[in-house]
């Protein structure tokens, strides 16, 4: 087992001192709740913490208002020192607001339909603010030189803003980098992802329009009669939209092979002007987002989908604009930063439940008609699993073809310096009955309870931090991750195996789109998806 320095422990032993103070932060992260793109309150906290705590700040990086980049260098740092670099999240997912309570209620003042924390990104925003403060304090108290940045990344349920950082040239610099989250794949539970890292995930808006409803009929020209109530009306966007969903569900099947995971979602953001008006509708959203192991895969659905936009949009007398939300690219492994970082993670050893945690896990268990247990959490999440086994695990299912699995925009990070994406298990409730499925508000009131989920940030906390210093101790283990990158990459940044970004450079942010968030009006603070009553 890694023997953890003396500047490793002072990192993790200034998570441990600052524990108290940092799980009141998470609380009111926990409670803003903010959804993708309009994490405003939550960014702002994230922006004026850091600097006070001595980073230089550039908010509203990309031109994404939520967005950030927080960089610190010690003194007597020279050119050339390692530059370190963590991910924050924040952002919250519509219609999960949950209280840390042992029954199905939504957040005070707010209804089930607002948003709420579910992997949490909130307890991953504090974890990596954690990390990167307890790296910062070590650096001061050892003499150790190199750059810590911690940047703020919105619309991580998107998969919004990291592809457009990385469009923008903001990871060109790193040296290394560590993304932790939340787990709830209890194979992946305290460990390093080791071979298969998450897949791509690409998404795009279609918007109509019927901007020329008088043209759609010759009746009116032969009739004279110039009243809406008396000739056919344009069919409008409302019908384009509701044809473009009905024809990718019929040709869901025919895009793609039963194989690979794959996964098409969509939502609807506007169909016509809220009014049922005998008007043509002349404006109707909808987004699309796919979940694919391959790039080529991504290629073939989007085909099918622009064909099916461009066939309504003349069908309903529309037209239509193709906007990308995002491209992710698949991720990158790099063997060597994922054992630096695990390596540290077994010294620390793995989260610890209190007396508190078992209370209260027992008290959703009798919410949901069943008996109290003494340990009512999986064992999984209360051990450690090597990278290996946790890749073994993984792979039991997939086919031998499949390289990626799931989505997560971290994977951008990966082709631009060696990548360590760390797992923590999150508390939830065992499953100790056959058939027994605890239903989701359960794990997202244990992410408001302290007892239940800040053993999870903590630890990440701790592991993030002790790792950054140990890498800045170890110049070998850094020099060992940046030739297996160059490796991997065909030599780098720009080598002959490496993937560049996949939106342009000057990629705007999809951040005027009509998403979810919290307004305040003359009627007061509301919800943009109102509540029924």
């Amino acid at each position: 087992m890694t023997e953890l320095s003396a500047a490793q422990r002072a990192a993790a032993s200034w998570v441990a001192a600052n524990a108290a103070s940092l799980s009141a932060d998470h609380l009111h992260l926990w409670r803003l709740a903010e959804p993708s793109w309009r994490e405003y309150r939550s960014a702002a906290w994230f922006v004026d913490r850091l600097r006070r705590e001595g980073f230089a700040v550039e908010a509203g990086t990309a031109g994404m208002p939520t967005a950030f980049r927080a960089t610190w260098t010690a003194p007597g740092t020279k050119a050339g020192a390692p530059v370190l670099a963590t991910i924050a999240e924040y952002d919250a997912v519509p219609g999960t607001s949950q209280e840390p309570v042992a029954r199905r209620e939504p957040r005070a003042g707010t209804h089930l339909h607002t948003a709420g924390h579910t992997d949490p990104h909130s307890a991953l925003g504090i974890g990596a603010l954690a990390g990167t403060l307890a790296a910062k304090h070590a650096m001061e108290r050892h003499g150790l030189h190199g750059t810590l940045v911690l940047m703020g990344e919105p619309a991580e349920k998107m998969c919004g803003s990291k592809p457009v950082h990385a469009a923008h040239g903001f990871y060109d610099q790193f040296t290394a980098a560590i993304s932790w989250h939340p787990t709830s794949f209890l194979a992946l539970a305290n460990s390093c992802l080791w071979d298969t890292h998450c897949a791509t995930y690409w998404s795009r808006i279609y918007t109509f329009e019927c901007l020329e409803p008088e043209t759609w009929s010759s009746a009116i020209a032969r009739t004279g009669v110039h009243s809406s109530h008396s000739v056919s009306r344009a069919p409008g966007a409302i019908d384009a939209v509701c044809l473009m969903y009905t024809a990718a569900k019929y040709l869901k099947e025919n895009m793609l092979p039963h194989q690979g995971a794959w996964s098409l979602n969509e939502a609807i953001l506007q169909a016509g002007q809220a009014t049922a008006d005998n008007l043509p509708p002349g404006l109707a959203v909808i987004q699309y987002a796919l979940r694919a192991p391959t790039i080529e895969m991504q290629e073939r659905v989007w085909t099918v989908l622009d064909r099916n936009a461009d066939h309504v949009a003349a069908m309903t007398h529309c037209t239509v604009r193709k906007d990308w939300v995002t491209k992710t690219r698949p991720g990158l492994p790099n063997h060597a930063i994922a054992r630096a970082t695990f390596d540290v993670f077994a010294a620390l050893g793995p989260p610890r439940y209190s007396a508190e945690a078992v209370a209260f896990a027992n008290e959703l268990r009798a919410a949901c008609g069943a008996e109290p247990v003494p340990d009512p959490f999986p064992p999984e999440i209360q051990r450690l699993c090597p990278p290996e086994d946790a890749e073994a695990a993984l792979r039991a299912h997939l086919p031998p073809w499949q390289r990626n699995y799931t989505s997560d925009d971290y994977t951008d990070w990966t082709w631009h310096c060696p990548t360590a994406r760390l797992y923590v298990g999150r508390a939830q409730l065992r499953v100790d009955a056959p058939g027994r499925n605890w239903p989701d508000w359960t794990r997202h009131a244990m992410g408001g309870h302290p007892a239940c989920i800040d053993p999870m940030w903590l630890k990440a906390a701790e592991v993030t931090g002790a790792t950054f210093v140990g890498l800045l101790e170890q110049p070998a283990l850094l020099e060992q991750a940046r030739a297996e990158f160059v490796e991997r990459t065909g030599g780098g940044i720009g080598g002959t195996n490496w993937l560049a970004p996949l939106l342009p450079k000057d990629f705007a942010a999809p951040i005027h789109y009509r998403w979810p968030e919290y307004v305040e009006t003359a009627r007061g603070p509301e919800y943009t998806v109102p509540a029924p009553r």
